[in-house]
């Protein structure tokens, strides 16, 4: 029997929760801040890829993380994709700030993007990776 009524909900929790350790130990947040630092790098994320490739990752990532990665997405209204560093780090500090959490957006980028790494299939990786600029690479 699941503890939620469903077996979809019971797996979804217990995956999100392995994500949000490993984004844990590697940048000492809490668990709600953990939560956050996901949510904010993979929409930063998704802004950066092309849409058929957003729709492939997203698939992979668990059902909570889905619906984080998809909010606010209007594919028909793409922002223009970010090639530098510098942006992409400055949009992930802006949405950090709204929750009082003074975490470098570095740290927090590459605790996210090594969370991917451990737990996606290594080929959506180096697509991804291979759709980025090379600034945003380096954050791997």
């Amino acid at each position: 029997m699941s503890d939620n009524g469903l077996e979809v909900f019971d797996r979804t929790l217990h995956t999100t929760h392995v994500w949000l350790d490993d984004v844990m130990q590697d940048t000492d947040a809490s668990r709600q801040t953990a939560w956050h630092l996901l949510g904010t790098v993979l929409r930063n994320l998704r802004d950066c890829l092309p849409t058929s490739l957003t729709a492939h990752l997203g698939a992979q990532l668990p059902l909570l993380l889905r619906g984080a990665f998809f909010e606010r997405w209007q594919p028909s209204e793409q922002p223009e994709r970010t090639r530098h560093q510098e942006t992409f780090l400055q949009r992930v500090d802006e949405e950090m700030a709204k929750t009082k959490q003074d975490i470098d957006p570095a740290t927090a980028t590459r605790a996210v993007f090594a969370t991917l790494a451990r737990h996606i299939d290594s080929g959506q990786v180096e697509k991804v990776k291979g759709s980025l600029h090379k600034e945003l690479v380096a954050l791997w």
